[in-house]
């Protein structure tokens, strides 16, 4: 990614830190990133073709930690157990990242549509991300297609990986749920390994 795209795309994170969504302006985001308005509109094409840049960077860093988790480990629960804390402290952490998780998006944050729309952005990055954006669902789905990828090996029939998928979507689910409700002493980490016990033995 051009460095003048990553840099509006931080200036943009950054003041969204301070300020809802709507009182963010195009002007403040390019002046914080040291590049000319003209330099913003031409990397995203308008505020909403921002939005939806910041919010594909982000789902794509949220993915890129799940593949870090599922590789940190050797054993099959502790690559869950990982990639559980994972989706619960990025989702703590990241505002963005929470309400694409959840499907919950406050009034504070952009809500850029799931659907794609129509781009004529001659910049390859933009185009991807006036691309479809994935859904709570689609999270679920991508990361237990992930773990079931890094978990099976190469080369492992799709029949012999249904007991598998359950037990990755199964992790991806309970870490969802203490997005919603923290669990309390003992964390998610607890709450993976006793479940995924009884699932993997």
């Amino acid at each position: 990614m051009p460095a003048a795209r990553e840099s509006l795309l931080d200036a943009a994170y950054a003041a969204l830190a301070r300020r809802p969504w709507s009182a963010v302006r195009m002007v403040d985001v390019a002046a914080a990133a040291g590049v000319s308005r003209q330099t913003l509109y031409n990397e995203f094409g308008s505020k909403d073709g921002l939005a939806r840049a910041l919010v594909r960077r982000e789902a794509d860093g949220y993915l890129a930690g799940v593949d870090r988790a599922l590789t940190g480990h050797s054993d099959l629960r502790d690559r869950l157990t990982a990639t559980a804390e994972w989706i619960t402290s990025a989702a703590r952490e990241n505002a963005l990242v929470r309400a694409m998780l959840t499907g919950c998006w406050s009034e504070r944050l952009p809500s850029p549509a799931l659907s794609a729309v129509s781009s004529t952005s001659a910049v390859p990055a933009q185009r991807r991300a006036d691309g479809p954006l994935p859904s709570p669902g689609d999270f679920v789905a991508l990361v237990r297609d992930r773990a079931v990828t890094v978990l099976a090996g190469p080369g492992t029939p799709k029949s012999d990986t249904a007991d598998l998928a359950r037990s990755c979507e199964l992790a991806v689910r309970l870490a969802l749920s203490c997005v919603a409700a923290p669990p309390g002493e003992g964390g998610v980490a607890d709450l993976v390994h006793s479940i995924l016990q009884r699932e993997v033995g």
